[in-house]
């Protein structure tokens, strides 16, 4: 029977976590952090500290990041833009549930995630066909009104 350690910490913006740390959670090599520092996608606390700080917050997304370059083998740069704009949709998705939370309880509970229901382009009703061909002209359609 094999015996699995499993390491946990509650993270947020009041932890710090040094250069050596992210990279050993995260899965990103210390120069590859580096190179993220230089494209400014991770940016250390600012501090007396000699070794470079970070904000434990910059952890889930760098995880995230390091998955997405591994699995779809991805340079800095785009990982670069990865870490912005997963940041950008932490941000926002907090501010959703932070609005949410406000709105009456007979509203929330009509909320749904996913896209919204279906609906026909351009204001055509469910009964209206788009004409795509030649075939699908006015005499072809009268043609098959004609048959049923």
């Amino acid at each position: 029977m094999t015996t699995h350690v499993v390491e946990v910490a509650w993270l947020d913006a009041r932890e710090t976590v040094s250069m050596s740390e992210l990279s050993r959670v995260c899965g990103l090599s210390q120069p590859e952090l580096e190179e993220l520092l230089e494209y400014g996608a991770l940016v250390p606390l600012e501090g007396g500290s000699p070794e470079r700080l970070f904000s434990a917050e910059c952890v889930a997304t760098l995880r995230h990041a390091g998955r997405l370059r591994r699995d779809f083998d991805l340079d800095l740069f785009a990982v670069a833009l990865l870490v912005d704009y997963l940041h950008q949709i932490d941000v926002l998705e907090r501010q959703l549930k932070s609005l949410q939370a406000h709105l009456p309880a007979h509203t929330r509970e009509a909320q749904r995630e996913g896209p919204g229901p279906w609906r026909e382009p351009h204001g055509m009703s469910t009964g209206e066909q788009p004409v795509t061909d030649v075939e699908s002209g006015p005499a072809h359609r009268s043609a098959a009104n004609r048959k049923s």
